[in-house]
């Protein structure tokens, strides 16, 4: 398979429910690196600019109605290869778009394909609205608005635009950890641990660690000598306490949306709602096996106040030593906000 051919099933994929990190890791397995390279950026590209590429659609073929997924992700493909990108020769981005739909058993659609992509270029098109001009949807922008203010939420959506500086672990990650301020041979308790980027730094420190998680299978990959399946929703199963907890919530992910741009598109204002439940929760029983006079930290990868200052404001108001955000745009790295609790 070509890496246009591996980036559209994937993205068939993403558009039905699955994340593109981990259709990609797979599907990419094998590939030559530049075609590697090529399938991931035709797969994240198209959703970090997702509102701009369908308004494209829009503004080429003339049409305002539904189109059949395969025909929307053809154009989508197209449209950011003949736009977006300086290495793809125009008519091999056109043929490959075409060849795409009859692939995808939609023949009657590859004239009406061929037709909307020769019109493409690189004039200057107006967007029609912030949100699109940002490729954020509307209820997001606006809450980082109110959050942050209309210029550094225009500057969040910017740099999730481009795609992360550099592999590996995130700058905004690794400055959780030290807020810990672990010291060897402490006690410490990592409670959402999965995929253990963080235990890894509580055991560098000189911790003795207990990773726990929900899922067995993703703490399996996490390094530390004491591993433990757990729900943290519900009451610990700890007789000891910890000197450090670490509580790096699972949460929405808006913080991330660089790397991991289809969740833009897939949050709601609800899943804020039923993350924060989970969140309060998870807190509360961390407290319960906090050692007198120790340290928790608690943090998300999420810009959202649902998730943040208003689930510590709940749980323990009056035990935050400090709290703050890092913001895409104003800090190098994914976004992050942390509350340190004794």
């Amino acid at each position: 398979m070509t890496a246009r051919e591996i980036a559209f099933d994937a993205a068939l994929r993403v558009e039905k429910g699955a994340w593109a990190e981990e259709v990609l890791r797979g599907a990419v397995a094998g590939l030559d690196p530049r075609d590697a390279d090529l399938a991931w950026e035709l797969v994240l590209g198209p959703l970090r600019v997702q509102s701009q590429l369908d308004h494209l659609i829009g503004h080429y073929s003339g049409k305002t109605g539904k189109l059949d997924p395969e025909v929307r992700l053809a154009l989508r493909l197209g449209i950011y290869q003949l736009r977006y990108l300086d290495r793809i020769p125009p008519h091999a981005a056109v043929s490959a778009a075409v060849d795409l739909v009859r692939r995808a058993r939609k023949r009657s659609a590859m004239g009406f394909v061929n037709a909307v992509l020769r019109k493409v270029n690189r004039d200057p098109v107006p967007w029609p609205s912030p949100e699109v001009a940002l490729a954020a949807p509307a209820w997001l922008l606006a809450r980082w608005q109110a959050a942050f203010g209309a210029e550094k939420a225009a500057g969040i959506a910017r740099a999730f635009l481009a795609p992360p500086a550099a592999p590996g672990q995130d700058p905004g990650a690794a400055a959780i950890v030290p807020l810990l301020g672990v010291e060897p041979g402490m006690s410490v308790l990592d409670l959402c641990a999965a995929p253990g980027n963080k235990t890894r730094q509580l055991v560098a420190a000189g911790g003795r660690v207990v990773a726990a998680d929900r899922y067995g299978h993703r703490l399996r990959q996490v390094e530390a000598a004491d591993r433990v399946v757990l729900d943290a929703t519900t009451p610990l199963p700890f007789v000891k306490t910890f000197d450090r907890i670490l509580v790096d919530a699972p949460c929405s992910g808006t913080g991330t949306l660089g790397r991991n741009p289809e969740i833009k598109w897939r949050i709601t204002p609800a899943d804020l709602d039923d993350l924060a439940a989970r969140q309060r929760a998870i807190l509360r029983h961390a407290l319960g096996v906090l050692a007198p006079g120790g340290r928790l930290v608690y943090s998300t990868c999420s810009l959202q106040k649902e998730e943040n200052e208003a689930v510590v404001a709940a749980v323990c108001p009056d035990r935050v030593l400090q709290a703050g955000y890092r913001l895409p745009g104003q800090q190098p790295g994914d976004g992050f906000w942390h509350a340190v609790i004794a």
